[in-house]
């Protein structure tokens, strides 16, 4: 069995002709949770995007599990940055939860009984279960985050990718956040997450990527989360 999720080949995104992120070669392995980290500006969220296909990339290859996007899209979920959402689109917690049903359903079937069931049981996971009929406007930073990860539950995909899901939550709901994704780690799941917070990475996750425009290092958190590698990703 292939232990190797995610592999980046030669991967180059630029913008204007200006590369943003060049020359990313990157593994990550099946069942782990890996954080990619590294200064504002670094291009964390710019290879999240190009690695599922929401930017163009200037070269290089990106397999999931040796299978193209195209071929595997319906076993990655995603969840954005919050602040890169709609809110204001008038919809309510349950119909948000429900679109993660969509993908597998396919055009013609409609969600019925069983995925309404479906994502009644992801609220529930995330204490979320009370506020079904709300607009999901209507909700706190770190309710939202707790819907979008329900979402991305109901998926029930191989691999997901969240971009700075504990950013401005509080300390309840990150708490909470990291439980379920170690739960998804614990079952099999490969999770990429968007990190910023140094402090928390040992406790939270089995790998690491350590970017700056390009990876300084990737790896096991033992082994590459060491202090000359944060320097050079800081640049300090």
């Amino acid at each position: 069995m292939n232990d190797i999720a995610v592999k980046v080949e030669d991967l180059t995104i630029a913008y204007y002709s200006k590369p943003v992120v060049w020359d990313v070669d990157l593994n990550i392995k099946k069942g782990k949770l890996t954080a990619i980290l590294g200064p504002n500006g670094a291009g964390k969220s710019t290879l999240l995007k190009a690695i599922l296909n929401l930017i163009p990339i200037s070269s290089g290859k990106i397999l999931f599990f040796d299978k193209t996007y195209k071929e595997f899209r319906k076993n990655i979920s995603y969840v954005p940055q919050s602040e890169s959402v709609d809110w204001d689109f008038p919809t309510d917690v349950l119909d948000v939860v429900m679109m993660g049903t969509y993908g597998k359903l396919g055009w013609i079937k409609r969600a019925g009984k069983k995925e309404k069931e479906l994502s009644l049981e992801a609220l529930k996971k995330l204490g979320m279960e009370e506020y079904v009929d709300r607009q999901i406007s209507d909700l706190s930073g770190g309710q939202q985050q707790r819907v979008f990860l329900s979402r991305a539950l109901v998926q029930d995909s191989e691999i997901y990718f969240l971009d700075e899901p504990l950013k401005g939550v509080d300390a309840k709901t990150e708490k909470e956040i990291m439980r379920i994704l170690k739960e998804l780690r614990d079952s099999g799941k490969t999770i990429v997450v968007v990190h910023h917070d140094l402090r928390t990475v040992e406790e939270y996750f089995d790998d690491v990527v350590l970017l700056n425009k390009l990876v300084v290092a990737s790896g096991s958190v033992k082994d590459v989360f060491t202090e000359e590698n944060i320097n050079k990703a800081y640049r300090v």
